[in-house]
C-alpha cells in the first residue's frame, strides 16, 4: 500500500533531545505513519546523531563513534522529517508555542521533551579546579582521555553503575584507578551488603581501589599528584584527575521555564499517557517523572516513547504503568544482575542466599511470604542464572517447591527455564518490549534465522542482554514447528565443529581443500570455517601452521605468530615453562628487549612479554630468542599458553610437593597443543594456593598423598571457578587424566568454546565427565591417550620452523617495495618505556608533522600480505 503524500501545511511536532529514547521515539512515529499528520523537527544539542550510550565504555576499548551510532542517515531522510544537530533549545513559550534555540526561534504544535539527564556534581569545594570531568557523553570521554595524558592515578567519585564504568575507563587508559563512594557499599541501589562485598572483592582483584563511606570535603592542589581529595574525618587521597559519577539529575530547565508541573525532586511530571500538565506537551526518558519516580534505564524510556507515539498517531491504547528496573551488567568484566525486589523490601519477603567467599560470587533470590512467587534476585559473578530468575519474577510464575534450587550450584550448570514454560505474554526483550508471542508470530511470518528475527522484531538489538533467551526461544519454536534447527558451522559446511573434527579424524583428512571437496560446499571457504578447520587440523595432526596449504587458513595472529596490538605492532612472548628461568636467559631477554626498543612487561602467567615489534623485526627477534634457548610461547594461538607455579617444596616451608617440576612436566608436554580456545594451567605446591590453580582450565594442587586435579575454570569475560575433579593422584595418574580430558574437550567442544562453557554444556555435568575420563565409561581412554601422545611426539617450535624456510620468511615484510618498518607508527615515553602514541591527540597537536610524514609516503605503500598469500 502506498503511503499518502505528506501535507505541507500539517502541524509541527517538535522533539527536543536526540539521545537513545528520542531516536526510538522517532522510529516509532515514522513506523506509525506520523509523517502523514505532522512535520517533525528533532533538535539535538550534541553535534553527533543519536548513539548507543549503553555501550559507551567500549569507546575506550577501541570502538569508534561511528560504530556506536543508532540507525543510519536514511532514517532521517523522510520528507517532512528534519534533524537539527548542534542546536540547543534554551526556552519554551507555551502561550506562543515557540522554542528559543541557538539557531533562532522555532514553532511547534505538539512537543515531546526528551532532554534526558545530566551528571550530578556534588557541591565540593575545589571541584571546579578539576575541570569537572564527568562520564556521560562521547565528548566527556574525549575530555577524560585528554586529561589522562601523562597522568598516573585517577579517581571516580561515585560507586554506582556509571561510576564503575568510569573506573574501568580509567583502567583502560593505563591509570591506577580508585572509586570513592559516599555510601557504605558499591551499587547501593542494586545490591545488598553481601552482593556489594562480592563485587568489591572482584574489582579489587582487578587492581581497582575502592573507598566506601567517604564524603569528599574539598579538592586542593596535591604534592605528588595534581589534586588532593580531602575527606570528612581527615583522610585524604591524591590523584591526577577526578571524574564525577555521583548520580544523575533530570534536564528539566525547559519545563520549568515553561511553567509545567514538576516532580517534588525535579523532572517534569507526566501521566500514564506521558502527557505533561500541558496536553500538547509530552515528556519521555530521564527528564520525566511518573508517580514520583525517575527511570534511569533505557528500556523504560523506550516504553515511554512507544506510549507517546501511540497517543500522537496511533490508537492511543498504550499506557505507561511503570517499568521493570531489572538489569544485567558486566562491570569491569564482572557479571552483576539485579532483578525486581532485589533487596527484599516487600512485607513478609524471605530470602535464600548462596555465598562463595573464595570465588567472590554471590546469589540471592527473594520470594513471597508463602514461598510461591519469586519477587527478585541479586547475582554477582555469574549471570547464567539471570534469564530464568527474571522470567519467574516478571511473569509471576509459580516458584519451585524449593526456591533455593534456583541459585544453588548443580551438576550441568544453573537451572534453565524451558522456552515452552514461558507464557506468550512473557517479555523476552524489555528494551523493545518484544514478547514470546511476538517472537512466535515473527517466526510464523517467515523469519527463518536468528538474524531475520532480530531485524523483524528488534529483539536483542538494544542492550543485548536477552540474546541467550531469544536464541533459546527461537530454536525451541523452530523445533516445535518441525523445522530442523540449523547448527551448520557456516554456509560452506553443514556440520558442527564436533562433526567436522570426527570427519577429519576418521577420513585422515589433512587439508582444508580436501575437507571442503569431500564434505563442504563452494570453493574458497570463509572467515568462520577457515580458522576452525585450521584449529582442527592442528589438533589432529600437529603439522606446521606456516606450510603453504595451512597458512592461508590462519587469522592474523597465527599467520604472523604474534599478537597484533592496537597500533599495528606485535607482541613477542617466548615460552618460560613453569615461570622458571636462569639469570643467563634473563640477561638475554633484557639484551634483546633493549636492542629492539621493546616495551617489556611480566605477564600474569609468569612470562616476559615484549610489545612494539614491527612485522619486519619479528624474524630477527625470534632468531636471537631461539639462539638464547627460547621457543615460541604460543601467546598468539588458541592453544596451551602457560603453566603457572609457585616454588613448591623446593623452597617454600609450606610446600608438600615439587610444584615447579610438575609445572615443567605439564608445560613441556602440552606446549603446542591446539584447542577450540586457549588453555591455561597452574600448579600449587600446597593448599595455600599461591599459583591460583582454581581459576585455570587445568589446576593442580599438591596434597600430602599426591595431587588434586581441578578442571574447567577460567578468568576473562566470564570468570568461573574450577571444579574438583580427582584427588590424591600420583604423577602418572594425573598426566593420564589430563591427557584424556583435554583430548575429549578438543573432540567435543564447539568453536571458540572455553573449557568452562564446554563443561556447562555437557549433559550430565561433572559426574558425566568423571565417568568418561576417570572410569572410561565410553571406552575411549586408550584412544584419547594415544592421540595426545601423537601430538606430544610431533611438537616443533613454529618459529624455528619458519626461520628455517626462506619462503616463509617472505611473509614478514611490511611493504612490497621497501624492507623497513611503517613510518606512521609513533611511540612516546611512559614510565621509562615506550608506549603507542595517541594519534588523535598528536594529530591535533602537530598537524604539520603528520602532514610531513604523509608527504614522505608514510603508510601509502601497498602492503605485501596479499602478494605473499597469492
Amino acid at each position: 500500500m502506498t503511503a499518502p503524500s505528506p501535507d505541507p501545511n500539517r502541524p509541527i511536532l517538535a522533539i527536543v533531545g536526540h539521545g537513545m529514547v528520542a531516536h526510538h521515539c522517532v522510529e516509532q512515529l515514522v513506523a506509525d505513519g506520523a509523517l502523514a499528520r505532522y512535520r517533525i523537527d528533532v533538535y539535538g544539542e550534541e553535534t553527533l546523531p543519536a548513539y548507543d550510550r549503553v555501550h559507551l565504555s567500549e569507546y575506550f576499548a577501541g570502538r569508534d563513534a561511528a560504530s556506536l551510532r543508532l540507525g543510519s542517515e536514511a532514517d532521517y531522510r523522510h520528507e517532512g522529517l528534519a534533524l537539527h544537530l548542534g542546536v540547543k533549545v534554551t526556552a519554551l513559550d507555551r502561550a506562543r508555542r515557540t522554542l528559543a534555540t541557538s539557531a533562532g526561534e522555532r514553532r511547534y504544535d505538539k512537543l515531546i521533551l526528551a532532554t534526558g539527564s545530566y551528571p550530578f556534581v556534588p557541591p565540593v569545594d575545589g571541584a571546579d579546579g578539576t575541570s569537572r570531568l564527568v562520564y556521560r557523553t562521547l565528548a566527556d570521554l574525549d575530555q577524560i582521555r585528554a586529561a589522562a595524558a601523562g597522568a598516573r592515578r585517577g579517581v571516580v567519585v561515585g560507586g554506582g553503575l556509571l561510576g564503575l564504568e568510569a573506573a574501568n575507563a580509567l583502567r583502560q587508559l593505563g591509570l591506577e584507578a580508585h572509586v570513592v563512594e559516599f555510601a557504605p557499599r558499591l551499587m547501593p541501589a542494586q545490591l545488598d551488603a553481601e552482593g556489594s562485598a562480592a563485587l568489591r572483592a572482584r574489582i579489587e582483584a582487578l587492581g581497582v581501589h575502592v573507598h566506601v563511606s567517604c564524603a569528599t570535603e574539598s579538592i586542593k592542589p596535591g604534592q605528588r599528584y595534581r589534586h588532593r581529595m580531602n575527606f570528612v574525618g581527615g583522610e585524604a587521597l591524591e590523584t591526577d584527575l577526578v571524574v564525577f559519577s555521583a548520580g544523575i539529575r533530570p534536564r528539566d530547565e525547559l519545563p520549568k521555564l515553561g511553567g509545567l508541573a514538576m516532580g517534588a525532586r525535579g523532572g517534569v511530571a507526566v501521566d500514564e499517557c506521558c502527557r505533561t500538565s500541558d496536553p500538547d506537551i509530552y515528556a519521555i526518558g530521564e527528564c520525566a517523572v511518573w508517580e514520583g519516580q525517575i527511570f534511569g534505564l533505557v528500556a523504560p524510556g523506550y516504553q515511554m516513547a512507544r506510549v507517546t507515539a501511540s497517543q500522537l498517531c496511533g490508537d492511543g491504547s498504550l499506557r505507561f504503568q511503570g517499568a521493570d528496573m531489572s538489569t544485567k551488567l558486566k562491570l569491569l568484566g564482572v557479571d552483576v544482575g539485579s532483578i525486581g525486589d532485589a533487596q527484599g523490601a516487600t512485607p513478609g519477603a524471605r530470602s535464600y542466599r548462596y555465598i562463595d567467599e573464595a570465588g567472590a560470587s554471590y546469589r540471592r533470590v527473594v520470594v513471597s511470604e508463602d514461598g510461591k512467587r519469586v519477587l527478585g534476585a541479586i547475582l554477582v559473578g555469574d549471570n547464567s542464572y539471570y534469564d530464568t530468575l527474571l522470567q519467574y519474577t516478571v511473569n509471576a510464575m509459580a516458584a519451585p517447591a524449593e526456591p533455593a534450587s534456583l541459585i544453588l550450584p548443580a551438576a550441568g550448570g544453573p537451572p534453565l527455564l524451558g522456552a515452552d514454560a514461558l507464557p506468550d505474554g512473557a517479555v523476552v526483550c524489555s528494551c523493545h518490549n518484544v514478547s514470546k508471542g511476538a517472537v512466535c508470530a515473527a517466526i510464523d511470518g517467515g523469519c527463518a534465522t536468528l538474524g531475520d528475527l532480530k531485524a523483524c522484531t528488534k529483539a536483542s538489538t538494544g542492550c543485548g542482554g536477552c540474546a541467550a533467551l531469544l536464541k533459546q526461544v527461537f530454536e525451541h519454536e523452530q523445533a516445535r514447528r518441525g523445522v530442523k534447527v540449523d547448527k551448520s558451522l557456516c554456509e560452506h559446511f553443514a556440520y558442527t565443529r564436533q562433526e567436522l573434527y570426527a570427519l577429519v579424524r576418521v577420513g585422515a583428512i589433512d587439508s582444508f581443500d580436501e575437507l571442503l571437496r569431500r564434505h563442504g560446499r563452494g570453493s574458497v571457504g570463509c572467515d568462520i570455517c577457515k580458522p576452525v578447520v585450521a584449529s582442527i587440523l592442528a589438533s589432529c595432526w600437529n603439522q606446521p601452521i606456516q606450510d603453504p596449504k595451512r597458512v592461508v587458513l590462519q587469522d592474523t595472529n597465527d599467520m604472523f605468530m604474534a599478537n597484533m596490538q592496537k597500533n599495528g605492532t606485535y607482541s613477542v612472548v617466548p615460552r618460560i615453562a613453569g615461570g622458571e628461568i636462569t639469570p643467563e636467559k634473563l640477561v638475554a631477554l633484557g639484551r634483546i628487549g633493549q636492542k629492539y626498543g621493546l616495551y617489556t612487561k611480566i605477564t600474569g602467567g609468569q612470562r616476559i612479554d615484549f610489545f612494539g615489534a614491527q612485522l619486519h623485526e619479528l624474524p630477527d627477534i625470534w632468531s636471537e630468542l631461539i639462539e638464547a634457548g627460547f621457543e615460541t610461547g604460543h601467546a598468539y594461538g588458541k592453544s596451551t599458553r602457560t603453566v603457572k607455579s609457585c616454588v613448591g617444596s623446593t623452597w617454600c616451608r609450606y610446600g608438600v610437593q615439587d610444584s615447579v617440576k610438575m609445572a615443567l612436566n605439564l608445560e613441556n608436554r602440552y606446549k603446542g597443543l591446539r584447542a577450540p580456545h586457549k588453555l591455561k594451567f597452574a600448579v600449587s605446591g600446597c593448599t595455600r594456593e599461591c599459583a591460583e590453580a582454581q581459576s585455570k582450565d587445568i589446576g593442580v594442587i599438591a596434597t600430602e598423598r599426591g595431587w588434586n586435579l581441578y578442571v574447567c575454570g577460567n578468568g576473562g569475560m566470564r570468570p568461573r571457578h574450577a571444579e574438583l575433579f580427582a584427588t590424591d593422584l600420583d604423577d602418572a595418574g594425573l598426566i593420564r587424566a589430563i591427557d584424556r580430558l583435554l583430548m575429549f574437550y578438543i573432540r567435543t567442544a564447539d568453536k571458540l568454546q572455553r573449557t568452562s562453557v564446554w563443561r556447562e554444556s555437557l549433559e550430565g555435568g561433572l559426574d558425566y565427565l568423571k565417568d568418561v575420563i576417570l572410569e572410561d565409561s565410553l571406552g575411549l581412554g586408550a584412544e584419547l591417550e594415544a592421540q595426545m601422545q601423537a601430538v606430544v611426539d610431533s611438537y616443533e617450535c613454529e618459529w624455528a620452523n619458519a626461520l628455517s624456510d626462506p619462503e616463509k620468511l617472505k611473509r614478514f615484510r611490511t611493504f612490497v617495495n621497501q624492507r623497513g618498518g611503517d613510518p606512521d607508527i609513533v611511540f612516546v615515553d611512559e614510565r621509562g618505556q615506550k608506549r603507542p602514541a595517541d594519534m588523535k591527540r598528536l594529530a591535533g597537536q602537530d598537524a604539520a608533522g603528520a602532514a610531513e610524514n604523509t608527504a614522505q609516503g608514510g603508510g601509502r605503500i601497498i602492503p605485501l600480505i596479499e602478494e605473499s598469500l597469492s
